[in-house]
């Protein structure tokens, strides 16, 4: 039948490292003092009583393990597991030495007398099998721990290649993590016994040197910044195969989180459509988009057919593992032969594993770091230190939130039951009814209770960082980026899951939307790796000689925006990307399901089609954060030029696609209220714009009674809160614009605020909860229906007939008023039971705070959308608690790291004032501002004086009535304001 073939399809479906490579490490396969004779006597007996295992430790201690004879792969896991109490197992493998002395990793599912010819012979050894991109997605101190000695192992083992420097940091870690602060006769007796690098005596001075600056420096904050160093260098986490291409020509393959990386090129794993192996051959074969249809598949020879197909296992492992949301479905075996691996990866995923250890509240024992000596100059970890320190996780205690500013992934752990602590009955908190007691971030997440308290030392923190101007611009750009990236996730990752899962959506629009969307992914994450470089270098967290050149941003945004004229044909296609969306989702009654399914979802913080349009506002981002950076620089100043040439390409590539985002926009709003109205179709008609939503009340025989209203270039509805499963509103009228009349009217009704709409149909009477909001509306009305005379005929065609009919039947109107009254009531109730419905879109909100916005607001709300860590201050207490921050869409969302995949909470801003606290308010801190609505007040602390005036500035652009504008009138500055 000849050679059997591996094939692994890789599916389009969200987003490995760790290798088993030629590298022979010498295995001694007999125990001190065992002799031949004994050792093949227990061999030879061994099948009858089991086996007995040796798995030598990250720790380098050895340990034995007793087994059946017929144990699998996973039994032997589980026993190493257990015994050493690790929780987050599944980044873990056993790996040994085959025959051709390469290094394999155990199956779990085979047994293990079947992979390994004399099992009680070999040394098994405990080894990292799956580095993620960020240590920050480790979640235990022990796990993290373990990568450390890792990266140990893989330096001594000269698998790690850097340049001496580097090594020498990485050197210097290790030694504060084994003998604790510097002391010169002690660093020289311990570097003399112990090697960390292969040339260690070349730059034994040099370690030495940099040692003597962790003075203070904890064990488990030194495993985390081992962690952040290795994980930018170039060989993090990867062995190489080498094989040759179709010419000859050697060539190192390697397989990473991103995914196949042969070392001229990386494919990611969106681009890949199938992986295979035929004898000695391995075959990447490519989506056409990548290469062209006559240039997709790429082939390349191994040594041997073995080593082929480790190599493909450990590809599919790390697809699976990184890209895939559930475990794969292992394949029904064939009845009389098959042809063709059935190998799967058998354990979680990373995000299964993420959840698990989230959402499951298990708790380490405390843990012995073997063979340390930790002496602490500074801080101790206890009052009474022995030699033989115990690294230990009091879980039993609430932690402190790490209180550095920086926004690489905290040193410190998180207790997985601290202030931000996940469980699996929780539902994201949002605003609170008019009434109610809770206020908005008193949810089980943001409360005080048992959390934890940030000792601010703040002062000196600050100190260690840039205070230039400058370089918090550029901190802009870095925390923002990471807000987007997470944001193309949504697509990218989750709802490309969902789809693929329930088999949802046509093929035609799969391709048209990811092969859209996946190189603009792509190239960001690259783009945000080479910000945080060069942020870490400017504050100085790789290299603390690293001055001057490196404490600019310019060169880096003029290189990434020349590239990114690159995608401008990937950006225009976003218009015809969201139709698509919208026409399929309304013909295919599955693909309808899964995204009213997925917007559901804690990850879908926003409507689903909002994250779409997210690439082309971040060119609006760019440009108006390259603007702040040229107008602080002097024009001599060394980063002034590329900065300006950096704002010249953003602003070219806006400008083309400026036309295209307005139109974006208003499609996407007019398809969010398709949704979330009853009784309206067709909203989507070409030509309509949306001009205002919000609330007001209508003067009917039973008074002033609330509705929402929604104002679009050719007509006026107005709804009521509806009994519904999703809090929909409810149509009960739709005015045409064309012959409205719109008229003060305070005085004729004797009510404030007071305006009255004569249309063709009937005339209605209406009350603004400001004369702020009477102005905005009535000056929006009067250009809308100035605008609506040029396309009188439209107006009417788009027109839903029954509404208007109905709504001129004055005898409907007790009656509609009635059931309005008895739904308002019933809505407050189903609103409370409901909390699955996400209540924070703004229509939402206007309706709770009585206020509207208008499509102007929407925009400048997208211009002004900041991220970043703020303190928040507990409600009477000194505590303060660090929260990753996110504003966009008038809205606050609040993330235990910024590493979270969804919010634990938000905030909507609509109503709320803001300001700086005052003198009853007992806050005497810098860069705090206060947040109010009604008895709701917060305190917030920025890091420094740019972040605290940029959060003031787009919290104000947001929150209050008189910091957002009108859209058809522009409005002079004792307007815009608030006056009046």
């Amino acid at each position: 039948m000849g050679e059997i073939e591996g094939t692994y399809r890789s599916l389009q479906t969200p987003a490995g490292t760790r290798l088993g490579a030629q590298y022979n490490t010498g295995i001694s396969t007999l125990e001190p003092g065992q002799s031949l004779s004994s050792a093949m006597g227990a061999g030879g007996k061994g099948h009858s009583r089991g086996l007995q295992i040796r798995v030598q430790g990250l720790d380098d201690a050895q340990e034995f393990y007793d087994l059946e004879s017929k144990a699998d792969g996973q039994t032997l896991h589980n026993e190493v597991f257990r015994r050493i109490n690790l929780i987050e197992s599944d980044y873990f493998g056993l790996e040994f030495q085959n025959l051709q002395m390469n290094w394999v990793w155990l199956e779990p599912t085979k047994l293990i007398v079947k992979q390994v010819r004399r099992p009680m012979n070999t040394l098994f050894r405990l080894s990292v099998k799956f580095f993620p991109p960020d240590p920050g997605q480790l979640q235990e101190e022990f796990t993290r721990y373990l990568f450390s000695l890792q990266i140990k192992r893989d330096l001594i083992e000269g698998r790690l290649n850097c340049t001496e420097n580097t090594a020498a940091l990485l050197a210097s870690h290790l030694v504060q993590s084994e003998i604790g602060d510097f002391d010169d006769i002690a660093d020289r007796e311990f570097l003399k016994i112990n090697k960390l690098l292969p040339h260690q005596e070349r730059v034994q001075e040099k370690i030495m040197e940099i040692h003597r600056r962790h003075i203070g420096q904890t064990p488990a904050e030194t495993d985390f910044q081992v962690l952040e160093i290795a994980r930018k260098l170039e060989m993090y986490g990867v062995r190489f195969h080498p094989a040759a291409d179709r010419e000859g020509t050697k060539i190192n393959l390697a397989v990473a989180h991103m995914g196949l990386a042969p070392k001229i090129n990386t494919f990611n794993w969106s681009k890949i459509r199938k992986l295979s192996f035929k004898r000695k051959r391995f075959l990447i074969k490519l989506h056409p988009e990548v290469h062209g249809p006559h240039q997709d598949t790429l082939e390349f020879l191994m040594g041997s057919r073995d080593q082929c197909k480790i190599f493909w296992k450990n590809c599919v492992e790390h697809h699976s593992f990184f890209r895939l949301l559930d475990q794969p479905q292992p394949k029904t075996k064939a009845v009389f032969f098959s042809r063709g691996s059935s190998f799967r990866y058998s354990g979680r995923t990373q995000k299964q594993l993420v959840d698990y250890v989230r959402d499951s509240g298990l708790r380490r024992t405390p843990y012995q770091r073997r063979n340390s000596k930790i002496r602490m100059s500074t801080r101790s970890l206890a009052s009474d230190v022995p030699k033989q320190v115990s690294r230990v996780l009091d879980q039993g205690h609430s932690q402190s939130l790490d209180n550095s500013a920086t926004d690489s992934p905290q040193p410190s752990p998180f207790n997985t039951q601290g202030p931000l602590c996940l469980s699996p009955s929780f539902q994201m908190s949002t605003l609170s009814l008019p009434g109610q007691a809770p206020s908005p971030l008193q949810s089980p997440i943001l409360n005080e209770v048992g959390t934890a308290r940030l000792e601010e030392d703040e002062e000196g923190r600050r100190k260690r960082y840039p205070t230039d101007k400058a370089y918090f611009i550029a901190k802009e750009i870095l925390t923002t980026e990471r807000t987007y990236l997470k944001d193309l996730e949504v697509i990218t990752v989750w709802f490309r899951s969902a789809v693929i899962k329930e088999n949802a959506m046509p093929e035609g629009l799969m391709t048209l939307l990811f092969s859209n969307i996946d190189p603009i992914y792509e190239f960001h994450r690259g783009f945000l790796k080479e910000i945080d470089q060069r942020l870490a270098l400017w504050e100085g967290r790789s290299n603390a000689h690293v001055k001057g050149d490196y404490q600019r941003i310019g060169d880096v945004m003029l290189h990434n925006m020349c590239a990114l004229k690159e995608f401008t044909g990937y950006l225009q296609k976003h218009d015809e990307v969201l139709t698509e969306l919208e026409k399929s989702t309304k013909r295919v009654k599955k693909l309808e399901t899964v995204y009213k399914e997925f917007e559901l979802q804690k990850v879908c913080y926003l409507p689903l089609n909002t994250f779409l349009l997210k690439p082309i506002q971040r060119l609006m981002h760019y440009k108006l954060i390259l603007e702040r950076l040229c107008k602080h620089y002097a024009p001599q100043h060394r980063d002034y030029d590329d900065c300006k040439e950096a704002l010249k390409e953003v602003a070219e590539i806006a400008a083309q696609l400026q036309s295209s985002l307005i139109r974006l926009e208003n499609f996407q709003k007019l398809t969010e209220l398709q949704r979330d109205l009853i009784g309206i179709e067709n909203l989507t008609a070409p030509e309509r714009e949306f001009i205002r939503e919000g609330c007001l009340y209508k003067l009917t025989k039973k008074g002033l009674q609330q509705r929402m209203f929604f104002l679009f270039s050719d007509m006026l509805l107005y709804t009521s809160k509806g009994v519904t499963a999703t809090n929909q509103f409810k149509v009960h009228g739709q005015l045409p614009l064309h012959g409205m009349i719109v008229e003060e009217s305070e005085n004729e009704w004797s009510v404030p605020h007071c305006f009255t709409i004569y249309s063709a149909q009937r005339t209605i009477v209406v009350a603004a909860s400001s004369k702020v909001e009477m102005n905005k509306w009535i000056e929006d009305l009067n250009m809308a229906i100035d605008m609506s005379k040029k396309c009188q005929e439209k107006s009417d065609l788009l027109l839903d007939p029954s509404l208007c009919d109905r709504s001129n039947r004055s005898s409907d109107e007790v009656s509609l008023e009635q059931e309005s009254e008895d739904d308002m009531n019933s809505s407050r109730c189903s609103l409370e039971k409901q909390s699955h419905h996400r209540a924070n879109t703004t229509m939402h909100v206007c309706w709770h705070r009585n206020t509207s916005v208008s499509m102007s607001d929407h925009s400048l709300a997208v211009e002004n959308q900041l991220s970043g860590y703020l303190l928040r201050k507990f409600k009477n207490s000194n505590g303060w608690q660090k929260l990753w921050v996110v504003f966009t869409n008038f809205c606050l969302f609040f993330y235990k790291t910024h590493q979270d995949d969804f919010p634990l909470a938000s905030l909507p801003l609509l109503g709320y004032t803001v300001s700086t606290p005052g003198e009853s308010d007992s806050i005497h801190k810098e860069y705090v501002f206060k947040l109010q609505f009604k008895s709701h007040v917060y305190f917030f602390r920025a890091e420094s004086e740019y972040t605290f005036e940029r959060w003031m500035e787009v919290i104000k652009s947001a929150a209050s009535s008189a910091g957002r504008m009108s859209l058809l009138v522009p409005k002079g500055p004792a307007e815009m304001n608030g006056g009046s």
